[in-house]
């Protein structure tokens, strides 16, 4: 169960990683932020996003990466917060499961 406070900053966190990633991904591939998590300590937090087409899933993971400490910095230029979580970046595997099950629907 979530606070209301974390809530809030998920969804901070969601708005201002796809904005990020929005500016800086090349034009090979569509990375789109599914979700964010936040530890109750705010001290971690996960950005999880899905890429498009998904041929090119670990190079976005890869890339993604690389950049946690330019969206840390990205983070704090646009937010006033005490302290910066420590990000992680994740592929969304539920999100790509249910793009899947949606097109094999659409199949049958």
């Amino acid at each position: 169960m979530t606070t209301p406070r974390q809530d809030k900053m998920r969804a901070f966190l969601r708005a201002i990683a796809a904005d990020f990633f929005t500016r800086e991904a090349g034009k090979n591939s569509l990375i789109t932020v599914t979700d964010a998590t936040i530890s109750p300590d705010f001290k971690r937090g996960t950005i999880y996003f899905t890429c498009f087409p998904t041929s090119e899933e670990e190079k976005a993971l890869d890339f993604a990466k690389r950049k946690r400490t330019e969206l840390r910095e990205y983070i704090k230029d646009h937010a006033h917060l005490k302290n910066l979580p420590v990000l992680e970046v994740k592929i969304d595997e539920g999100e790509r499961n249910r793009q899947r099950i949606d097109e094999l629907g659409q199949q049958g």
